[in-house]
């Protein structure tokens, strides 16, 4: 049985966008009306101030069509608030996500459980007698990975941010 977190992140369809914009009020919305109107799903979003503060970094992660997508972009750069908008080759950006997970703790799995964290370079962040919160931080694959293998404990909650990017070498994001 394949495992819907790595189907629905391990598809081609999925495309990785990175926007520049000014941080203003309403910027958002106009970005995401500009996906909507085309019928694509955003699958995450990320967004947070630049290094310059009168500007913000976005990183979209949506599912469609290649040439819908070029129109979205195209779009989305003649928007006033966009600075720059284009999407993201795996190969020439580095990519990672980070997630918190809440897993339940029994007295015969703990020693399992916080070898399995070790094991996936996590890092426990809460341990109590029934529950254990790790983060973790890598590229989309190994957090499903670490998540199908925690699901048999009982993952108690869950909260993961989406894809953040950044461009390899002196090509700017």
């Amino acid at each position: 049985m394949t495992n819907p977190l790595q189907t629905r992140f391990q598809r081609d369809d999925i495309h990785t966008i990175s926007l520049f914009v000014a941080n203003k009020p309403g910027v958002l919305l106009r970005i995401c009306l500009v996906f909507s109107r085309r019928g694509f799903n955003i699958e995450s979003l990320v967004v947070s101030p630049a290094f310059d503060g009168r500007f913000s970094r976005m990183t979209i992660t949506a599912q469609g069509d290649l040439k819908t997508l070029e129109q979205i972009i195209k779009q989305c750069s003649k928007l006033i608030d966009v600075v720059h908008a284009a999407e993201h080759d795996s190969s020439l950006a580095l990519e990672k996500e980070f997630a918190l997970v809440k897993v339940k703790l029994k007295k015969d799995n703990r020693v399992e459980i916080l070898q399995l964290v070790q094991h996936f370079h996590a890092e426990s962040i809460d341990f109590s007698d029934n529950t254990l919160v790790f983060q973790i931080i890598g590229d989309t694959e190994k957090l499903n990975k670490c998540i199908s293998v925690f699901e048999p404990f009982g993952i108690i909650e869950m909260v993961r941010s989406g894809k953040m990017v950044i461009s390899k070498g002196t090509e700017e994001t």
